[in-house]
């Protein structure tokens, strides 16, 4: 049954050599990959104007200077991302470039910081998609986190279905919602060039507003920095391209930051243009959207529905990236190999599970507001950036070729920018991006667990050159028989341990409850097989894990004595149908984790299929 269903929702397993026929055109990456940075112009530009009306709706005029600098900053970033995608062409963007020029533990801080982002990501992205439903239909709000969930789940079973299936899927939003906002810049224009359309602005551009100070223009800024986020995602799926791997990867790049300019400094002027005021129960796109529809008309329910669309999907820029970066962390020894493990449809599987499992949690924990979640986002973005582009500064130096001085200068302006925001961040929303100040170490303290582990590992099973393997010469073996009751498994099981061994023990754990039943026990058995050693061992604790494992102990060392090796058999049953197994309690299941926790013993188990 679980294979029919996992036919169902994932696909057929694809063969290994298929997985050129995954890699991603132009066309597809971009929808694949934009759908995050794109999508961000739906709430980028109203965290800008959420900070500035706290002042007052006059200060509305100073999200045009702000916006020229995020994309100032937008320009830097993607013009370094491009050198990055030139110089560091096996993909990882941030992590492999800040372990490259700045060593482990920048490398480290960088791919922690992208792996919680990632997961932020998804959160924000379906979030704020749910808000774009909301609005179009308030009845549904007090069902935004299961909905958003529900969201998670189906994006997570897209991608375990592969790469190109789900790229064939997000071309439709991702295209829909270019189109709507081309549509509603165009269209807008056109009312505001024939009249159809007021200026209805509070305050002229200029107009000096009492009470503006640069604090809180730098948190205005750091705000609407926002919608850079997804900008790297590129730089990290590098491998995932056509040949030629680099060129596609920056024209792609090129393409998805253009039209992030384009839409963000429009949703900017038209919010400023019609004197709109951020609400909590309207977006501020939403409001642009019935000021150049005119109303409730067929053309908002069309732009609701293209970003509602697009929010949702957003969320798989993160798990497009994500599980690159953690095979990327994983091939290096910080992460868990299982991350390096391709699934049945050629992607990694393990790292998708493992960030709609993260994005779940971080939804649940923070209600499903996406204003709560905004500003760790942000930070989890722009530490990477900063290492990446401070990192590029210290690999033209290092390299010197070409225009280098001028390419470390971009690098330079980026890396600077970027310092900035995060401190800014740090200053002014520290009452929400505290966490990432433990979240940070406790992953380095995990990334360098694990990598001590490996090298630990790797020590103690490699081979090294010019030495003679010892292999222990045993005199005999003795076998121990774990038995419940005498059955048809208890029989096959005694007779393979016979086959084996020079000495073969059957041990038995009886309880308090039915003292007849276990004499019952002992008798069957010694008829069956008089001339094996039975042993009853009593517990009044009904453990049986506890008693075995104290019994194997005394055996093990007896049998060392004599130069004997110990294995214990575990008898088993396996139904027919795989479902019956929750039919049956598990303890041999039990036992053998408890055993495997023993040195100097083999733990085996004997099978016995059933046929009904």
């Amino acid at each position: 049954m679980w294979r029919y269903i996992k036919r169902v929702l994932i696909g057929k397993p694809l063969k290994t050599l298929d997985e050129g026929q995954t890699h991603l055109t132009k066309f597809k990456a971009l929808a694949m990959l934009s759908s995050d940075a794109i999508s961000s112009v739906a709430y980028g530009p109203e965290q800008i104007t959420t900070v500035l009306v706290t002042l007052s709706a006059m200060a509305m005029w100073y999200s045009i200077p702000i916006a020229a600098i995020v994309l100032l900053l937008l320009l830097a970033i993607t013009l370094s991302y491009q050198q990055i995608i030139r110089a560091y062409p096996s993909g990882g963007g941030a992590y492999v470039v800040a372990t490259r020029n700045w060593g482990s533990n920048g490398g480290l801080f960088a791919g922690g910081s992208l792996l919680v982002d990632y997961m932020l990501t998804v959160a924000v992205s379906t979030t704020s998609g749910v808000e774009a439903i909301t609005s179009a239909i308030p009845a549904l709000y007090r069902f935004s986190v299961p909905i958003a969930i529900v969201i998670v789940l189906l994006i997570m079973f897209m991608n375990l279905r592969g790469m190109s299936e789900s790229a064939n899927f997000l071309t439709i939003p991702v295209y829909f919602f270019v189109i709507m906002i081309s549509v509603m810049i165009l269209w807008g224009a056109y009312n505001i060039i024939t009249g159809q359309v007021h200026y209805q602005a509070p305050a002229d551009y200029g107009t000096p507003v009492t009470g503006m100070t640069f604090v809180l223009f730098v948190r205005a800024f750091s705000a609407g920095s926002s919608s850079l986020t997804g900008v790297e995602a590129v730089s990290n799926a590098v491998p995932n391209f056509n040949k030629p791997k680099e060129k596609n990867a920056s024209v792609t790049l090129a393409i998805m930051s253009t039209i992030l300019a384009i839409f963000f400094i429009a949703i900017i002027f038209y919010g400023f243009y019609f004197g709109i005021v951020p609400n909590k129960r309207t977006t501020v796109l939403s409001q642009i959207g019935l000021a150049v529809f005119g109303g409730h008309g067929i053309g908002f329910y069309l732009l609701q529905l293209s970003t509602a669309m697009i929010l949702a999907v957003a969320a798989n820029t993160g798990f497009s990236a994500f599980p690159i970066l953690a095979f990327n962390m994983a091939k290096d020894k910080y992460m868990p190999h299982a991350f390096m493990d391709h699934g049945d449809r050629l992607g990694y599987s393990n790292g998708i599970i493992s960030l709609a499992v993260g994005a779940i949690i971080l939804i649940l924990i923070f209600h499903g507001q996406t204003n709560m979640l905004i500003p760790l986002y942000a930070v989890g973005v722009f530490v990477p950036f900063t290492l990446s582009q401070s990192g590029m500064i210290i690999h033209w130096f290092r390299e010197r070729e070409g225009f280098w001085l001028g390419k470390a200068f971009i690098n330079l302006v980026g890396a600077l920018i970027s310092l900035a925001l995060v401190l800014a961040l740090f200053w002014q929303h520290f009452g929400n991006v505290w966490p990432y100040l433990i979240i940070m170490p406790l992953l380095l303290y995990m990334f360098h667990a694990i990598h001590r582990h490996y090298i630990k590992v790797a020590k103690q099973l490699r081979v090294a050159e010019k030495t003679k393997v010892q292999l222990h010469d045993y005199d005999g073996a003795t076998v121990i028989v774990l038995v419940g009751n005498v059955t048809r498994v208890t029989r096959g099981a005694i007779n393979y341990a016979r086959s084996i061994g020079d000495y073969v023990i059957a041990m038995h754990v009886s309880f308090d409850e039915n003292p007849g039943k276990e004499h019952k026990t002992a008798n069957e058995f010694k008829a069956e097989f008089p001339d094996v050693r039975f042993v009853d061992i009593h517990s009044s604790y009904r453990s049986i894990a506890k008693p075995t494992l104290r019994f194997v102990d005394v055996i093990a060392k007896r049998a060392a004595a004599r130069n004997y090796s110990t294995t214990v058999l575990v008898p088993q049953f396996i139904p027919k149908h795989p479902w019956q197994l929750a039919l049956h309690n598990q303890t041999s299941v039990r036992l053998r984790t408890v055993l495997n926790s023993r040195q100097n013993i083999v733990v085996a188990s004997y099978n016995y299929h059933l046929h009904e």
